[in-house]
């Protein structure tokens, strides 16, 4: 579901309020926070999908490391999941058994462990996770604390949406395709850490609204404007051939049309080509954070990344006064990285 459509239904919603629930429907955020004792909550969250690559094994890989992501992107530790998946009747047991056997391989690797599960029989196979994690009430991380000031961080490439969507079209190079897979593949577990031991409260991840659906999120539920470097944001390789070539999921159109329809609140370039606005708003499957940094605990947060990661997430831009989203071309983040 689009974002337009989404916050349509949530509007009619009655919001239940309780005094535990620290992160709920009030706030629209990647997970749920529950407090069950002063200094533990729980982090609930739940996603599922169909078939986004070839290979079962790692369709379940990366389906659990996209549920995974929201816990991750409020600062969680993963507890344990359920399996959640709906299959055709005719569809090969072993095609399951392989499904399975990624999600809970990578649920593994992120210290969890599957519990249990439910299934269905669908047309389409579909499959995802509940999880449930941990946090500390006082270190849980949203989409309403950015201020002004802070330097906004991206960990992974953009890209993924258009590839993937090449690939169900047999035209994706393999190279491509492989980039694509690691990048999701790729836990936020580190990034999470990183967070809670830096005390940084302000973020997301980049999954199904595209990088300006959830930055304009975060703009939204803080208050603040964001200025995004266009030349500082990072591309998968291929990505950009592949939205040129008009290799366009779905939800792509859904989050384009909504962004625009924000006025002036979306500030773009005038002469933005029509790839860049495609992948800006291109669906990701377990993308990367985006994180607010306050300047004084940047160059930390990224030796960091690159002690414990390999490498360095990317600065694209910062948290302004004001109100929405300006994109734009020529204006560095150079000097920040040095504060």
């Amino acid at each position: 579901m689009g974002p337009g459509d989404l916050k349509q239904v949530l509007s009619h919603l009655r919001v239940q309020v309780h005094p535990d629930l620290l992160v709920g429907l009030q706030t629209s955020d990647d997970a749920a926070v529950y407090r069950i004792a002063p200094d533990v909550a729980i982090v609930q969250t739940v996603d599922f999908f169909p078939p986004i690559v070839d290979d079962p094994y790692i369709f379940g890989a990366v389906a659990a490391a996209n549920a995974m992501s929201d816990v991750y992107a409020m600062g969680g530790e993963v507890l344990f999941a359920l399996n959640i998946a709906g299959f055709p009747e005719d569809l090969p047991r072993e095609i399951l058994f392989e499904i399975f056997r990624g999600g809970g391989d990578k649920v593994a690797e992120a210290g969890g462990v599957i519990a249990g599960g439910h299934t269905i029989n669908d047309a389409e196979p579909k499959y995802g996770l509940a999880v449930t994690g941990t946090i500390r009430p006082d270190q849980v991380v949203t989409k309403a604390a950015a201020r002004p000031g802070d330097i906004l961080i991206l960990t992974k490439a953009l890209g993924s949406g258009v590839i993937t969507t090449a690939l169900k079209e047999q035209k994706a190079e393999k190279e491509h395709v492989a980039a694509a897979v690691e990048s999701m593949l790729r836990l936020n577990r580190i990034g999470a850490a990183i967070m809670r031991e830096l005390g940084i409260r302000a973020g997301t991840d980049i999954t199904g609204f595209g990088l300006l659906g959830h930055a304009w999120e975060v703009a939204e539920r803080s208050g603040v404007g964001l200025r995004l470097k266009l030349e500082a944001i990072p591309i998968l390789p291929g990505a950009l051939d592949y939205a040129r070539g008009g290799y366009i999921p779905g939800g792509l159109r859904r989050n384009r049309k909504y962004l625009l329809a924000q006025g002036e609140g979306m500030a773009l370039p005038a002469d933005l080509p029509k790839e860049w606005l495609n992948l800006l708003c291109c669906p990701e499957t377990s993308g990367g954070l985006f994180i607010a940094v306050t300047p004084d605990r940047l160059h930390r947060l990224l030796s960091l990344f690159e002690s414990r990661e390999g490498r360095r997430p990317w600065v694209i831009g910062e948290v302004i006064e004001g109100r929405g989203i300006q994109v734009v071309e020529g204006y560095t983040t150079a000097g920040l990285a040095k504060r």
